[in-house]
């Protein structure tokens, strides 16, 4: 059963209660506090798998709680922190809280923290003073972040098929790779987004099929609205549009109208144009219905295919590889762009002004200056026992 959504409440562990707790011990009268602190609360943490591939898990199990820290104990002894809660997802899931992405996992082995365990409260050792050497008062442990969250799947592919339904989307899929989706000659007979690896010329190619898309898709009609999600993060669309249609000009356009109202961004990405079920037909037809298409599309790069007989498909998965090899050569070089200038610069006379500033902290810190310190964090050592 393939599930991309699910909705799931998360709470991270609450963390443990600081402790009063006084020393006594034969021969040592008034040993003073020694409370410990309470541990801290385990953290939800998401970790991408590649041995996962549907959140329906999600379905049965709804609730995901981490551990809760211990409360410390007397000889200043801290209780246990809480144990994170490791949650497996598929590779290109999305965490949403309130509408907002809180993390986006997009290769196998991506952790991260969705919600932050509560910190542990401190034992009364923390409050001893000159002018208070018996507190009777302690911490209570923070709560752990709790919400509900959204959990969105969205295929990670190279290429995303889209198109009306019976356009022929799923026996290209089947044909120029080793996936097998359902293929039928009526609408709608792909229900669920296949994914499929395409070889040519010793490149491999992640080709994503999502149901077919009718005008009004992106208002929730049909079934593709539901599967967009799934080639917003391709790096170029085939729009496969049937020869035999009235008007492949108009098809091809209500298509991309819904692409546009749906997103911008997905309107605006690489694509090739295939005109599918090509076989034994007169090459006027097929031109005429070209022509319709560059009606619409002045530029558009538009092939006539068929799966069937084998005919055409490696100009376009070779067309398709030189869009996919481009796209990763621009993304290598933005990833080092940025990466120069995040290199920060240390020049001789900046390190001796570190240097020097280090120093007059130091000897501040010898004066038994505390301005600089946290509430909490001083602890007078003069009262210790």
């Amino acid at each position: 059963m393939f599930v991309d959504t699910a909705k799931v409440y998360i709470k991270a562990g609450k963390g443990g209660n600081g402790a009063i707790s006084f020393r006594h011990e034969i021969y040592i009268p008034k040993g003073g506090p020694d409370g410990g602190d309470g541990g801290k609360g385990g953290d939800v943490v998401f970790v991408a798998s590649k041995d996962c591939d549907t959140l329906v898990d999600f379905r049965f199990q709804p609730k995901l709680i981490a551990q809760d820290g211990k409360a410390g104990s007397g000889q200043k002894s801290s209780g246990k922190s809480g144990k994170d809660l490791e949650v497996e997802v598929p590779i290109g899931t999305v965490v949403k809280r309130d509408g907002e992405i809180i993390a986006d996992l997009t290769f196998d082995g991506d952790r991260q923290i969705v919600a932050h365990g509560g910190d542990g409260g401190y034992g009364n050792w923390h409050f001893r003073s000159s002018t208070r050497q018996t507190p009777k008062i302690a911490e209570l442990g923070n709560p752990g972040e709790t919400f509900d969250a959204e959990l969105e799947l969205k295929l990670l592919a190279d290429v995303g098929l889209v198109g009306f339904p019976n356009a022929g989307k799923s026996t290209f899929l089947s044909v120029v790779s080793n996936a097998t989706p359902e293929i039928a000659d009526y609408p709608f007979t792909t229900i669920t987004p296949n994914l499929g690896v395409a070889k040519v010329d010793d490149h491999s190619i992640l080709i994503a099929d999502i149901p077919g898309l009718i005008e009004g898709a992106s208002d929730g009609k049909g079934l593709g609205d539901r599967f967009l999600r799934h080639v917003e993060r391709t790096k170029a669309l085939l729009h496969l549009v049937d020869v035999y249609s009235e008007d492949a000009g108009k098809s091809y356009k209500d298509i991309r109208e819904e692409l546009g109202k749906y997103s911008a961004e997905l309107a605006a990405r690489p694509e090739i144009i295939a005109l599918t079920k090509c076989e034994g037909l007169d090459e006027e037809i097929i031109k005429m219905q070209m022509q319709s298409i560059l009606e619409c599309n002045p530029d558009a790069k538009i092939f006539a295919i068929s799966s069937s007989a084998h005919q055409g498909l490696t100009e376009v998965l070779r067309e398709l590889w030189q869009i996919i090899d481009a796209s990763k050569a621009d993304e290598e070089s933005s990833e080092i762009e940025e990466g120069e200038e995040e290199i920060p610069i240390i020049t001789l006379e900046a390190k001796e002004q570190k240097h020097r500033a280090h120093h007059q902290k130091y000897q501040l810190g010898e004066r038994g200056s505390i301005h600089e310190l946290e509430a909490g964090e001083y602890v007078d050592e003069e009262t210790e026992d």
